[in-house]
């Protein structure tokens, strides 16, 4: 795989971070601010919508902080994280926990895809990663 960088050099890291952060921030405050209309376009209870915007606007929050200055282990955390919540939001899309409607299901599916992007940004783009000579 080859190094994203932009056209000065510079690792594509930091945008990403920063895209990841504010996206993940935005899904975070829209699953706390509508909980009550979400629970019925998706069809999972608002309780839970609401105690994944808490954990969303954390690591957002996190993710952000990390962007200022990103390390090795921070940026490796970020990328665990990120492919946990994929991994776990397949699963729970499979196993159709809570009983989602099929809105609702997509969109697990689609925000999954969405935040292996990031992952995989994160992970192209990280200046230290294994196997880059430079």
């Amino acid at each position: 795989m080859t190094e994203l960088t932009l056209p000065s050099g510079r690792s594509l890291l930091r945008p990403a971070l920063i895209l990841d952060a504010a996206v993940t921030g935005v899904n975070g405050v829209a699953y706390l601010a509508a909980a009550g209309p979400l629970e019925d376009l998706l069809g999972l209870p608002a309780s839970w919508l609401r105690t994944a915007g808490v954990v969303l606007v954390a690591f957002a929050l996190f993710v952000a902080l990390v962007a200022r200055r990103p390390s090795a282990g921070a940026v490796s955390a970020i990328v665990a994280v990120n492919l946990a919540w994929v991994a776990g939001s397949l699963v729970f899309a499979v196993a159709g926990w809570g009983s989602p409607e099929t809105v609702g299901t997509v969109w697990i599916v689609l925000q999954a895809l969405v935040v292996a992007g990031f992952a995989e940004l994160q992970v192209a783009s990280a200046p230290w990663r294994a196997g880059r000579t430079s």
